[in-house]
């Protein structure tokens, strides 16, 4: 599991990590945020590889270890 602890994620970072694991679409998550969503693709490259990640697989760690962080709710919920 990876530890959020020791990575740098800005506050910005973690509203768009938590939007992800809520199963938003970079789409969706830029409208919430009101950013294109290429800062929301640039958000989530420069957290990647912060944490060290460069596959597809250890991405879905990152977003296991946000999400057993907080109560997670679901995209629609949150864009509605």
């Amino acid at each position: 599991m990876i530890n959020l602890n020791e990575i740098k994620i800005t506050p910005r970072d973690q509203e768009v990590l938590k939007l992800l694991v809520q199963g938003c679409s970079n789409k969706e998550i830029a409208a919430h945020l009101s950013i294109s969503p290429r800062t929301v693709k640039q958000h989530l490259r420069t957290l990647f590889l912060r944490a060290g990640i460069r596959d597809g697989r250890k991405r879905v760690k990152l977003a296991t270890a946000m999400f057993s962080e907080e109560q997670v709710e679901s995209c629609s919920h949150v864009t509605s």
